[in-house]
């Protein structure tokens, strides 16, 4: 599913977020091991993730995590975008300040959102005939993110993001700035291993 990236019209405030582990929601009586895109695996540390990201993921993650706060990882099948941006980044900024790693599986593929998600890991690897796809935010309509300039602040959640996970200001723009001009909203960009490499999506 293509994701379309919408435009912002509020300050991200991460420290909403920023809880440490020993910060989680109030402990509830439901032990599901899975909630929406989301399944707690044999061994209660490891998640994995096979869909895209929506409004409610945020809460199932928090839902799991309360029942399960020994999760210290995240093994992505495929997630190929987000419905919500707010919850989306929201939701990855989570995972970054509870340090947990992410893994796109063998024969795994992340693609726009599922990509913003993918960096939120502390350590970030990746198996064999993976597909790591990105490309431009629309707003739904004619609005695409290349029609505003370089320093515009429609682009700045996004830069902000990406070095709120650990990204300095350089490689946040740069990254984010490929991704844009990459592809088109209603295309997609495959990334190489050089490109992989050169923007720092994997961390090993």
């Amino acid at each position: 599913m293509k994701k379309l990236k919408l435009i912002l019209l509020f300050t991200l405030v991460f420290n909403i977020t920023s809880c440490s582990k020993d910060d989680s929601p109030t402990l509830t009586n439901n032990n599901s091991r899975t909630q929406g895109i989301f399944k707690v695996l044999e061994g209660d540390v490891i998640i994995e993730m096979n869909g895209v990201i929506g409004s409610s993921s945020l809460n199932d993650f928090n839902t799991l995590y309360t029942a399960f706060p020994n999760i210290n990882k995240i093994n992505i099948n495929q997630c190929d975008g987000s419905e919500d941006d707010e919850t989306n980044l929201l939701l990855s900024k989570r995972v970054h300040d509870l340090d947990i790693n992410t893994h796109l599986l063998d024969n795994g593929l992340i693609a726009s959102g599922g990509v913003d998600f993918f960096l939120a890991g502390i350590e970030r690897t990746k198996g064999v005939n993976t597909q790591i796809g990105v490309h431009s935010w629309s707003d739904g309509g004619s609005i695409q993110a290349t029609d505003f300039p370089v320093g515009h602040a429609n682009h700045l959640p996004y830069i902000n993001y990406y070095v709120s996970v650990g990204f300095t200001q350089q490689q946040a723009e740069d990254f984010y700035y490929f991704t844009i001009n990459a592809a088109p909203a209603e295309g997609i960009h495959w990334m190489t291993n050089q490109e992989i490499t050169t923007y720092n999506i994997l961390t090993q």
